[in-house]
Parts: structure tokens; C-alpha cells; sequence
């Protein structure tokens, strides 16, 4: 029996889940958790199969939430379930660590195939990611973004969403010195110089 945790921000979303993956015999969802703090109060009280993470997990950054789980439980595979498209994320979330990177518009099946194929040690990568990733080693150069850490993506696409400084360090609860450092190296290292610039970058790029 594969021993699936459920972890997503919105209730109907879990509830959705939970009635998909336990349909199918060899698997059980055994938990969710609502945030980043439920999430790892419940990985550290019991052993998990596969983790079911939305990349968009409330305050929490699911990319920096990969990292984390690979540090602490090496072997738990991740599959990230998510509303953003596979040219958004899905290479990003791969080299994070995922084990696996769906969307939330993918077919039942689909999930289901990932859950069991992770759980036995694979990656489950869809025609389209294969094709993403395809075109992302064979370019010579990289999109500006791409040369961002995790937690540099996050705060981009707040600045792009409209959160001034003082509101980022408030949701991350870093301090405002800590956001205004990570803006200036965002800047730096994607060759612009103002909020504007990283607002259009944003949804020119569909990062939100």
C-alpha cells in the first residue's frame, strides 16, 4: 500500500484528491496538511510514501519546500501538483528535487500513474515537460529568471503580484533589510533597475 500525504492550502482542493487516490486499491491517502508547518510536524511524526505538494502552498514557497523535504527524508519522493503550466515550473521544480510535476488540469490517471511510479523510486515526467527540458538543456543561454534561487523567484513574482517591500517581509516574515537585499540582487542578476521592469518581466513571463 502506497501511504500518500496530501498537502495543499484549500480544503476542496484535498478533499479532491483524497476521493481520486483512494479509488485505486494500492493506494491510501493517510494525511494532509493545510501549511508548511502541518506539513512538516506530519512528515516527522510518520513514514510517508509519496508527498502530493501544491507549488503554491500558502505563504510557504513549494520549490523552497522540495529542498527542504530532500534535505531531511532524502528518499521521500515529491510530486508537485499545481495550477502554473509546465513551462512556468516544471523544470524548476525538477531540479528542486521533485520526483514528479503535474497540473491541476491533468487527468485523474495521471496523478494516479505519477503517485505509483514515484513510489517506486521513478520520475514521472509528461510529454511536455520532456519537451521543456529538452529546449532548456539545449539552449546556450538562460531566461533571466532561471538564474534566480528559489526563494529570489518567490519574492519576483510578489514584487510582480504589487506587494511593496514592507508586505513581502511580512508574509516571508523576514525582515524588511532581508527583502530589500534579495530585490537588490534580483535586479542585479536579471540586469534591471526598478519594480517596474520586474512587474512587466513578470507578466510578460506568466510568473504569477
Amino acid at each position: 500500500m502506497i501511504k500518500v500525504l496530501v498537502a495543499d492550502d484549500h480544503a476542496v482542493v484535498r478533499r479532491g484528491l483524497r476521493q481520486i487516490l483512494s479509488e485505486t486499491p494500492d493506494i491510501v491517502v493517510g494525511g494532509e496538511a493545510e501549511n508548511a508547518a502541518e506539513l512538516m510536524q506530519k512528515l516527522r511524526a510518520e513514514r510517508w510514501d509519496v508527498v502530493v505538494l501544491d507549488l503554491n502552498f500558502g505563504q510557504a514557497s513549494g520549490l523552497e519546500l522540495i529542498t527542504d523535504i530532500g534535505r531531511e527524508w532524502p528518499p521521500l519522493p515529491v510530486v508537485i501538483l499545481t495550477v502554473y503550466t509546465e513551462a512556468q515550473f516544471g523544470v524548476r521544480a525538477l531540479k528542486s528535487g521533485a520526483a514528479g510535476f503535474l497540473t491541476k488540469s491533468s487527468a485523474p490517471e495521471r496523478l494516479i500513474e505519477a503517485v505509483r511510479k514515484v513510489s517506486s523510486g521513478g520520475k514521472y515526467v509528461t510529454p511536455e515537460i520532456a519537451e521543456h527540458l529538452a529546449q532548456f538543456v539545449a539552449k546556450e543561454g538562460r531566461a533571466p529568471h532561471e538564474l534566480l534561487s528559489n526563494r529570489e523567484i518567490q519574492i519576483l513574482r510578489m514584487i510582480g503580484s504589487g506587494k511593496t517591500v514592507s508586505e513581502i517581509a511580512d508574509d516571508l516574515s523576514l525582515s524588511v533589510k532581508t527583502v530589500s537585499t534579495h530585490r537588490t540582487r534580483i535586479l542585479n542578476k536579471m540586469g534591471m533597475r526598478t519594480n517596474a521592469e520586474l512587474t512587466t518581466y513578470v507578466v510578460k513571463n506568466q510568473l504569477l
